[in-house]
């Protein structure tokens, strides 16, 4: 096994061409970024006796030059495709006792729908956060206590999972630092109502970046869905086939490395962390007249330690900050959200970033918050 500062590479799902992207074996050769701005050619999905292709688990990925960290930490768990498959548990819709999508479905079709759809590239091997583990036991063990249980006789099942799969060969650069496309999932149980019949099961998707040198995530709002509700896998591929359709990776690049050339003085980014912990307190009466902001106190108080002292993303000497800076210091902070709330918070990170910008440009929308 080929090794990179002793962290075994993983091995990555080769994949043959197809007619897509419209591009010739001479156009890939020669471009070094593949924009999926325009994937709105392929042909109709099909959707007949749908099966997802399963992947096998793989040693973990590191890219060459970058220390691997995780995408969310939280108080999440790294696990394995096969752990979810062969350890777990289905929860079922308790009145009719239909199961609903596994984690490792919706993980399973995402997986399949991009191997199809960027069949030219390679795609790595998800990798799988859980949290809020569910415990049981088997029926023969019920009258044992809890420290005498066998390991056959416990049964678990995750609450909320998230996940994300990278295609490495897909890469923009966006102020010195190398992004790669990155496509993933959140699935939390507990916005089901598990204790009645069958209905719409939730989902939440995306397709963005990933910043190499950090692991944060960069998602825009055409890359992602909040609540995909779906009955069967048919209906989730073609929900997720739709979303990579409609995803501009040149406009989100392009709206990134806007960031990177609007600055805030060492005043104003002050300004914008207290007025960012007031937000958390306005009247609700005021709060309707001013943008969105999800993030909470504890974060902000990372965002403010990081202006100080993280390595890449840090202040100048002169104190002054550019907004994809500012940015990645928000998605860094993200990464403590819970599964079920990690996508909302990093969408709005992006957005408000964006409206700081279009604040320095003029425009009256987030001035509060450097007023």
């Amino acid at each position: 096994m080929e090794y990179i500062n002793n962290t075994p590479l993983m091995e990555l799902y080769n994949v043959g061409r197809s007619d897509f992207p419209k591009l010739n074996s001479n156009d890939i050769e020669d471009e070094e970024i593949f924009y999926a701005s325009k994937i709105n050619d392929y042909d109709e999905v099909e959707t007949e006796d749908f099966q997802p292709l399963l992947f096998n688990d793989t040693t973990t990925f590191a890219d060459q030059g970058y220390l691997h960290k995780p995408f969310i930490e939280a108080n999440t768990l790294e696990v394995k495709l096969n752990h979810l498959r062969n350890d777990c548990i289905i929860p079922v819709f308790s009145k009719d006792n239909e199961k609903t999508i596994a984690h490792q479905e919706f993980i399973d079709i995402v997986l399949s729908t991009v191997v199809k759809l960027f069949s030219q590239h390679t795609v790595t091997a998800p990798e799988i956060r859980v949290s809020h583990q569910i415990k049981g036991r088997t029926p023969d063990a019920i009258y044992k206590n809890a420290k005498d249980l066998l390991d056959h006789e416990k049964t678990i099942y995750y609450e909320r999972m998230a996940f994300i799969v990278k295609i490495p060969s897909i890469i923009g650069n966006v102020g010195g630092n190398e992004l790669a496309l990155t496509l993933g999932g959140v699935r939390s149980y507990n916005q089901e109502n598990l204790y009645n019949k069958k209905t719409f099961e939730k989902f939440k998707f995306f397709i963005g970046f990933q910043n190499k040198v950090c692991c944060n995530l960069c998602v825009s709002t055409d890359g992602f869905v909040e609540e995909m509700r779906v009955t069967s896998y048919t209906e989730l591929q073609q929900k997720v086939t739709q979303i990579i359709q409609n995803y501009n990776a040149e406009q989100h690049l392009e709206d990134m490395k806007t960031l990177t050339s609007s600055y805030l003085t060492e005043h104003q980014f002050a300004q914008l962390i207290g007025k960012s912990r007031l937000y958390q307190h306005l009247p609700k009466k005021d709060k309707v007249t001013i943008p969105n902001l999800n993030f909470n106190d504890s974060q902000l108080n990372t965002i403010a330690k990081d202006y100080y002292e993280d390595e890449s993303f840090c202040r100048m000497k002169d104190g002054r900050i550019n907004l994809w800076n500012v940015y990645n210091l928000f998605t860094q902070a993200n990464k403590s959200s819970y599964i079920d709330t990690f996508l909302d918070r990093n969408l709005n990170a992006f957005d408000f970033a964006q409206g700081i910008e279009k604040s320095l440009s003029g425009n009256e929308s987030y001035h509060w918050f450097l007023s």
